[in-house]
């Protein structure tokens, strides 16, 4: 298909209302709407928090053709009847910016699915044109979808992309400089031949609702009646006065007594099945002998017997890759050969040359200096672990593995108050914490939110962190297993009790699998790029000012009198007293505590039980400085206050009881 050919059919009237014509996209996750904004704005772009919300939202400039457009890049959306925040502030930007064009974009390889949202934007009299990405992915499984024959069923424009190959790219922007939106007015209904018809009762009630609801935003009153029908009560508190909620309450009762089925129900069956009308002549399916085995493969990781061994697979794997290769062959050569035998030595004699003051040498190197201390540890320990492990993450992302684990994991997550989507937040925690508790905003509900902040921050190590553990475990696998069976335990026990005590809604769960996908190189490196870019930019910096604390901590001494008081409950956790020093420099950077367990280990102060006990009370002691940071950004001192108060006795509790089983026992590790 020609899409050039799509762009002369394209015929609409309309007056420009502004200089700067608005240009929203819309999509549900993973339909690289992003890199179609990417590729539409180049560097023109600007992210910033939606007013009143932590959900961020991209905006652009697009030149092209001597005129000016503002795109804006909104969070991932399902449907306009929203569950999460993300898809709230989508609905907000749609329904109060006056878009000249939205541009949905959809997965190729899920049309018959991603049509109904289509259809809502329709029903809201959206100025749409359907953007149908990733084509070359559904041409790849036998996929093949007549963009001119949906373009005239949905009388809107239709353009086929493959965004990250920039495909078609050239004559999206032709139709958006092409395009004159329409600015419909609220009484105008779209043609109904379009969109779905629903039961006799419920256009009745549609038709009662529709002289209700006033003149509050250009959206069609259909649109506003369909969502007040759902029980939609953001739109519905908007008419509130004039006794009309009574009257809506009274209609939705009505209606209800006439059909027993849900009224949301049998909505989306019905936009359901206009999108298979829709697809019928306009997609053809041949599966290929790949997609076959694809099918397979899922189905394989999803299944509770099946998706455990892989998912026991998929962790070996990253072990090695992570845990071996980066903590340990890479960490080896860039601390000991690299810093150990070249830079910290050149960098130590030419400091103490030009500086003659020792209190300013120890600043910059010595033990606790900015270069041999907070530059070694970022660089030459904590950036090897990272990178490896984005590097991973990237890779599982591209798969398209994420979601089926989400699946897998959802019935055991909502035994301790979450649902299967927050498995993206837990295992990014792997990565960084501080990075993970912003992810935490995409999950459903405040509830959710703050008892995954809670696990994040006491039983999830971060990469930097556990690659120090690692290394400091690597000679003694029973020590590594009690370990890992502790961190599990308090893990499913503080996220069973937090679903019993902290009130809120049950969290549900829905997620859009994608197809699984060979992960391109290109893809990886970016994302990987980014991220240890984002890594220099916002972490290493800490490091830095870390060293800066301690050298001023020990200047004054400060660090001595809080070390002090540490020893006591050190000592009682079986421990050496110089263990203290560890626990004081983990707040700074929990891999800083770690490197001090494995300096300790290293001249023989810490084996044995007390080294497990050192590891597990260290990874349950308070997050980093940068975690609470992002802690109290994201959830508020009071609630962060009321995290710290727990979590700081309740590491030292466990590592206590932890000692005591473990002499009782007579473990030998």
């Amino acid at each position: 298909m020609r899409d050039e050919r799509l762009i002369e059919k394209i015929e609409m009237t309309g007056t420009k209302e502004s200089t700067t014509k608005k240009i929203i996209l819309v999509g549900q996750p993973n339909v690289g709407k992003s890199v179609i904004f990417n590729a539409l704005t180049g560097n023109y772009v600007n992210v910033s928090n939606y007013p009143g919300t932590t959900v961020e939202v991209a905006k652009g400039k697009m030149k092209t053709g001597g005129e000016e457009f503002e795109i804006i890049d909104t969070p991932g959306m399902y449907s306009l009847l929203p569950i999460t925040e993300e898809e709230r502030v989508t609905r907000s930007i749609l329904f109060k910016d006056k878009p000249s064009i939205v541009l949905h974009v959809i997965d190729a390889k899920n049309l018959n699915r991603m049509l109904g949202v289509t259809l809502q934007l329709l029903e809201a009299n959206l100025p749409v044109v359907l953007v149908i990405n990733i084509v070359d992915e559904a041409e790849r499984v036998g996929l093949k979808i007549n963009g001119e024959k949906l373009q005239e069923k949905l009388g809107i424009p239709v353009i086929q992309t493959v965004a990250t190959e920039r495909r078609n790219i050239d004559p999206l922007k032709l139709i958006i400089k092409q395009y004159k939106p329409m600015r419909m007015h609220h009484n105008v209904e779209t043609n109904s031949n379009n969109l779905p018809q629903y039961k006799e009762e419920i256009e009745e009630a549609i038709d009662k609702l529709k002289l209700i609801v006033n003149h509050k935003t250009e959206i069609s009153q259909r649109a506003l009646a369909l969502l007040i029908l759902q029980k939609d009560e953001e739109i519905i508190s908007q008419y509130e006065e004039d006794n009309n909620k009574n009257t809506i309450t009274n209609i939705i009762k009505d209606l209800s007594e006439k059909i027993s089925q849900s009224l949301p129900y049998l909505i989306s069956l019905e936009r359901q099945k206009k999108t298979s009308e829709l697809c019928e002549g306009v997609l053809t399916e041949k599966k290929t002998a790949i997609h076959q085995m694809k099918e397979k493969l899922g189905n394989i990781m999803i299944g509770p017997i099946t998706g455990i061994p892989f998912l026991l697979l998929v962790v070996f794997l990253l072990y090695e890759f992570v845990g071996v290769f980066g903590a340990q062959t890479l960490v080896d050569f860039l601390e000991n050969d690299i810093f150990g035998k070249y830079i910290n030595p050149a960098v130590t004699s030419f400091v103490n040359n030009i500086i003659p003051w020792p209190v300013i040498q120890d600043l910059f190197v010595n033990d606790y200096g900015i270069i041999t201390l907070g530059i070694r540890y970022a660089v030459a320990i904590i950036l090897p672990i990272v990178a490896t492990f984005f590097i991973a993450f990237s890779i599982i992302e591209d798969t398209g593995y994420l979601p089926r684990l989400a699946l897998l994991v959802d019935k055991l997550f909502k035994r301790i108050g979450l649902n299967g989507r927050a498995v993206i937040p837990i295992v990014l925690g792997f990565g960084c914490d501080t990075m993970a508790v912003m992810v935490t905003r995409t999950l459903e509900t405040k509830r959710e939110r703050i008892i995954s902040t809670i696990l994040l921050s006491l039983a999830i190590p971060c990469s930097a962190q556990m690659g120090v553990i690692l290394a400091l475990m690597a000679g003694s696998p029973m020590a590594l297993l009690v370990w890992i069976v502790v961190m599990i335990f308090i893990f499913l026990l503080i996220g069973f009790l937090a679903a019993k005590v902290i009130p809120g809604e049950k969290p549900m769960f829905f997620m859009e699998i994608p197809p699984l996908r060979m992960p391109k190189l290109y893809n990886v490196f970016t994302k990987t790029y980014t991220r240890v870019e984002w890594y220099f930019k916002e972490i290493l910096p800490l490091f830095i000012l870390a060293s800066i604390f301690i050298w001023l901590g020990k200047l004054t001494g400060l660090f001595d009198l809080v070390i002090k008081i540490l020893e006591y409950p050190v000592q009682l956790l079986g421990l050496p007293k110089e263990s203290a020093v560890a626990f004081l420099y983990g707040f700074f950077r929990r891999d800083f505590g770690a490197a001090g367990l494995y300096d300790l280990k290293s001249s023989g102060l810490l084996e044995g039980i007390p080294l497990v006990v050192a590891v597990t009370t260290l990874t349950l002691f308070m997050p980093c400085i940068a975690q609470l940071s992002m802690t109290i950004k994201e959830r508020g001192l009071k609630t962060s206050l009321i995290m710290i108060s727990f979590i700081f006795p309740f590491a030292f509790i466990v590592g206590y009881l932890l000692n005591v089983i473990l002499i009782f026992l007579g473990v030998s590790l």
